[in-house]
């Protein structure tokens, strides 16, 4: 077979090799406007996703405070000193009575692991008594529970009026009190809440301010944490 139809070419034709580096490949101005258009957009999509990888940390950091105050506040103790706040613990037969109504009423409106129920007098009016009630459990909205428990008493007292925030003390929380009318006149009702536990007080013959304190200082010696 004859191979007449292949060329035989020189190894070497004296021509010089390209260099494919030596000049930049130069785009149609079609393509530099296409290129340019595509930048903005580029530079938009990573600040999207920046600002959305901002949101997303700070979210989960939110949750991770919140976390950490659940764990923190959620395993609680109460307990009932005969002596509490310059208070004596009242255990007379009415006072044990009034007491248990206040802690049964109280713990058929919220479900609670442990109740209880205690009335302090003030030696140096008797008058001054507080009743105090609550219990623990694992709250999730302590704020929102105290709320709803505030509205219960209204309907059991009277109407709660001038309900505020207050300072809630080292254990934190919220605190808030106000004001009801019974039968023997006007006096304060306040109460606290945290993940852990919900609280509320008696206070006749004390304004408002006075029992916010007293129920700090009252908290500060009932309530500890594991």
């Amino acid at each position: 077979m004859s191979d007449a139809h292949l060329t035989e070419r020189p190894v070497d034709d004296g021509r010089e090799p390209i260099d494919l580096t030596e000049e930049p490949i130069q785009l149609s101005n079609r393509d530099q406007e296409a290129t340019a258009e595509r930048r903005p957009r580029s530079r938009r999509r990573q600040v999207l996703l920046a600002a959305l990888l901002v949101a997303g940390l700070a979210g989960a950091g939110a949750l991770s405070t919140a976390g950490w105050r659940v764990a923190q506040q959620k395993d609680t103790d109460l307990a009932t000193p005969e002596r509490v706040a310059g208070l004596t613990r009242d255990d007379s037969e009415r006072a044990r009575s009034t007491a248990d109504y206040l802690r049964s009423g109280f713990a058929a409106d919220i479900d609670l692991d442990r109740s209880f129920g205690t009335v302090y007098r003030d030696p140096a009016d008797e008058r001054k008594s507080v009743l105090i009630f609550g219990g623990t459990t694992l709250l999730w909205q302590p704020e929102r529970d105290l709320d709803t428990l505030f509205r219960l008493m209204s309907d059991e007292t009277g109407k709660v009026t001038g309900l505020r925030e207050v300072p809630a003390g080292r254990f934190g929380g919220v605190m808030k009190c106000g004001s009801t009318s019974g039968e023997g006149g006007d006096f304060a009702i306040c109460g606290w809440a945290d993940h852990g536990s919900v609280v509320m007080a008696m206070f006749p013959g004390r304004p408002v301010d006075q029992s916010g304190e007293l129920l700090r200082n009252i908290r500060d010696e009932v309530q500890t944490r594991d």
